[in-house]
């Protein structure tokens, strides 16, 4: 074949080629163009409709999972219904949302509209659950189904140009006064700083709110749930905040660890409880024992007097140093004529009353000492306290011993505070810390006679005016005894001092002060306050 003819076969086969391929062009063309302007024309996919039930179930459980919004697109009002639910959500600050249906029912096919009832309750606060009934209805729209907008059925009193709050309570108060209505620092009274603020407000008391409804300017137009807490009125103690700063004062005086209580002897109210920071923390002037030392005498005198062994004037015997049975008693160093029973004990002569005391009966100082409240239990709210600690002598060595304060016999100065407030009153003292909180009696007491009270009375003026305490003369009609009282191996004594003047009584102690006059100087500072 020549050249000429093999290159016009081959110009025809690409005509054909051309042909073919444009022919493919043009009718795949056309088929394109149909799908691709479906894809640029916008089209609505059909959405499937809820029912009445579904509309009302979303709305509800929306509310109790407090999205608001969710709930707001089932309403007829979007964002009428926004803004009020986000507003309640906000004002009520609910920490549970629970809501049920109470009476719910599927429309008939051809109904425009359905009341629907539920019910709503809104945990508040501590555990505070406010719960209502309410309803809604279901209408039916162009685009279906959705609860007709009305604030009303949040609550049945929320209407346009209202709305719910939340009132919180009135702070508890912590005013607490003292018994002349003065404001008393609990700091200052450390030993019952608990007691007082457990009174003030007790610990884990729940606070609860209360619901309102409020108008457009913000006045409280009705009370929906709770009721309006009144403030916590201000706590009353027994306690004088001059006679505590005095009685700490005092203590702060001393130049060991050093004790005060004073009771007030016509109430038993508790006047002051200081001890100074050598003393510790630990409420040693409530409950802490010690032997009292010759403050016991008014114990011992007591019952001297209860048994006939003596009167304030019978003359006795004050050796310096005296045996009696297997032990033997001595004074601080001096020895006296004889005379008077009152001079022995304004002196705080040991012989007279270990010699005497010898031939009481065994039980005679118990006896005497529950005259005094030292047997007695007393719960005053939020303190401890203990008065002491007086057993029947097992002999006469230990009844010698514990005559003048020392053996077993044991006291604490809240119980001495009771013994001189009991005399200085004439009869039984309820000690007690708070006024209108009354103290619970367990194993009350009685005072001693009108007679014995008044001997005591003269003797224990006396122990100012010319005994042991005269220190203290310049403070007024002080009345009390001094007290020495050795501890450990016997070589070393706390000081005491009890006494009352008018309608305080007190009880002092230093510990290891050597004597009672220590004691007696931090009295002198505490009646000088």
């Amino acid at each position: 074949m020549s050249s000429t003819r093999k290159r016009w076969i081959l110009s025809i086969g690409a005509l054909a080629v051309i042909a073919c391929v444009g022919a493919a062009i043009f009718v795949l063309m056309p088929r394109q163009r149909g799908p691709q302007a479906a894809a640029n024309t916008p089209t609505t996919s059909a959405q499937p409709t809820m029912t009445a039930l579904q509309v009302g179930d979303r709305f509800i459980k929306s509310l109790a999972a407090q999205d608001m919004v969710t709930a707001a697109t089932m309403t007829s009002d979007r964002e009428g219904a926004s803004r009020v639910l986000i507003e309640v959500k906000s004002m009520l600050g609910a920490t549970k949302v629970a809501t049920a249906w109470t009476n719910q029912a599927a429309p008939a096919a051809d109904a425009t509209e359905i009341a629907q009832q539920f019910q709503i309750s809104w945990t508040l606060g501590v555990d505070q659950v406010w719960t209502y009934p309410s309803a809604l209805t279901m209408e039916r729209a162009t685009a279906g189904w959705r609860v007709r907008w009305d604030p009303a059925i949040v609550h049945p009193r929320l209407t346009s140009g209202f709305s719910l709050g939340v009132r919180q309570p009135a702070a508890a108060s912590n005013a607490v006064l003292d018994r002349d209505g003065k404001p008393l620092d609990p700091a200052a009274v450390p030993l019952l700083a608990g007691a007082i603020k457990n009174q003030v407000q007790p610990a884990g008391t729940p606070a609860p709110v209360r619901v309102v409804l409020f108008d457009k300017a913000g006045a409280e137009v009705e009370n929906l749930f709770g009721v309006e807490a009144k403030p916590t009125p201000a706590v009353t103690a027994t306690l004088s905040a001059v006679t505590q700063k005095a009685a700490q004062a005092a203590v702060d005086s001393a130049p060991g660890a050093a004790i005060l209580v004073a009771i007030q002897p016509s109430t038993g109210g508790i006047l002051a409880v200081a001890q100074n920071s050598a003393a510790g923390s630990s409420p040693k002037a409530l409950n802490g024992l010690y032997p009292p030392g010759s403050t016991f005498k008014v114990v011992t005198a007591t019952a001297l007097l209860n048994q006939g062994k003596a009167g304030i004037d019978t003359v006795v015997p004050c050796l310096g140093r005296q045996t009696i049975g297997t032990r033997s008693i001595k004074n601080a160093d001096f020895e006296l004529p004889d005379g008077p029973l009152r001079t022995a004990f304004a002196q705080s002569c040991n012989t007279t009353f270990a010699a005497l005391a010898a031939d009481l009966p065994s039980d005679s100082l118990p006896a005497a000492a529950a005259q005094f409240g030292f047997a007695a239990d007393f719960e005053i709210p939020g303190i401890s306290t203990q008065t002491g600690r007086v057993q029947p002598a097992r002999g006469t060595p230990e009844q010698v011993e514990n005559s003048i304060g020392q053996g077993t016999v044991q006291a604490s100065p809240f119980g001495l505070a009771l013994m001189t407030a009991t005399v200085a009153k004439g009869s039984a003292v309820t000690p007690r810390l708070f006024t209108g909180v009354e103290t619970v009696v367990k194993t009350g007491y009685q005072g001693p006679s009108a007679a014995t009270v008044k001997s005591l009375r003269t003797m224990m003026r006396e122990v100012v005016t010319v005994g042991r305490a005269q220190a203290l003369a310049k403070y007024g009609a002080v009345a009390g005894k001094t007290g020495t009282a050795q501890f450990g191996d016997g070589t070393h004594s706390h000081g005491w001092f009890a006494g009352y003047r008018g309608d305080v009584a007190f009880a002092v102690l230093v510990e290891d002060a050597g004597s009672a006059a220590p004691a007696v100087a931090v009295a002198g500072t505490f009646l000088a306050g």
